[in-house]
């Protein structure tokens, strides 16, 4: 008989590729879904659909109860808000709701994997004589990595709880729509900056962190936190240089003053003031956007879960630009 995972946010771009792993090492995969969602993308996959109330712990228990799910990968959260409130209340609040359910289940749960991100920790200075460590002092610099932070600690607050955190730095791959922006632009032969200040930055292509993923699932471990990167650090410039190569482009180099860019984000997100949408350039994303260095470790994941990234970002913007073009997307 399989044993079950509850896979949270499987309609979004990091859950697709966690569900379409789990479906690969033989899981019987539930997937929660907002009502209403997309799923056309994930019909390929012999997956169930589920939906979950999370402000309602004791029906999050009750759904956990009747499936028996032996895993839970807790990927669903919001990555644009309008408030800190909101961002609390789903990616900190309902989290917690998830964990507390779990835990008093009773249900034969092996691991709980939250994914969470690179930014709870937050960026170091560009002359950092370390990458960030899995325990490094946190330091976060926006709402969303606050908020991240905050749902971390809840769950290290359930001490029966097995858990592992994965927290992944910018994360790129086939359906992802933030750094496509990026991509596109640079297809069009313009080649943007906020400022001329260096930067390390840090990537991990999608199908890294899958993998990661379900290698945490088997963690001996429970209570840990581990960076995901693809192991390597990266000048501001190397997305671009990269990328035109790739598709054989050439492009005009801008770096616009970050007051200028400060700007730009205060007019988009008045623009949106009465939709329920944030525009892709806001305060909130300046913030991370704008800061020096995201290098990261990721020696304590190779150690202790033998994770090995298979791509650099070579040969992870090779796949994703070819699925870009595949698709119609550039």
């Amino acid at each position: 008989m399989k044993e079950r995972v509850l896979i949270t946010g499987a309609s979004g771009f990091v859950g697709y590729h966690i569900v379409e792993a789990a479906v690969q090492a033989g899981l019987e995969v539930f997937a929660a879904i907002r009502p209403g969602s997309m799923v056309a993308h994930l019909s390929p996959f012999a997956i169930q659909y589920t939906t979950l109330d999370y402000a309602n712990v004791a029906s999050l228990q009750k759904e956990l109860e009747e499936k028996q799910y032996t895993y839970i990968i807790h990927a669903a959260g919001t990555t644009k808000a309008k408030l800190a409130q909101e961002y609390e209340r789903i990616n900190a609040d309902f989290t917690r709701n998830l964990g507390v359910a779990a835990a008093a289940a009773a249900i034969p749960l092996k691991k709980f994997v939250f994914i969470s991100s690179l930014a709870a920790l937050g960026p170091t200075v560009y002359e950092a004589p370390l990458p960030i460590q899995d325990q490094s002092n946190a330091m976060p610099v926006t709402a969303y990595g606050r908020s991240k932070l905050v749902a971390e600690k809840y769950l290290a607050e359930i001490e029966e709880l097995p858990l592992v955190v994965l927290r992944p730095t910018a994360v790129y791959g086939p359906r992802e729509k933030d750094i496509f922006i990026v991509l596109k632009t640079l297809n069009l032969g313009l080649e943007p900056y906020i400022s001329n200040k260096p930067q390390w930055l840090s990537f991990v292509y999608v199908k890294d962190l899958a993998k990661a993923v379900m290698q945490a699932l088997g963690a001996a471990k429970s209570h840990t936190s581990y960076n995901v990167s693809d192991g390597n650090s990266y000048d501001r410039y190397a997305l671009a240089t990269i990328t035109k190569r790739i598709l054989g482009k050439k492009s005009v180099k801008v770096h616009v003053p970050l007051g200028v860019i400060t700007l730009v984000a205060n007019l988009l997100e008045a623009a949106y003031a009465t939709s329920s949408k944030m525009p892709a350039l806001n305060k909130e994303k300046l913030s991370e956007l704008a800061a020096e260095n995201w290098n990261c470790s990721i020696e304590r994941i190779r150690q202790d879960l033998g994770f090995v990234p298979e791509y650099d970002l070579e040969r992870g913007l090779a796949q994703t630009l070819q699925w870009y073009k595949d698709n119609k997307w550039l």
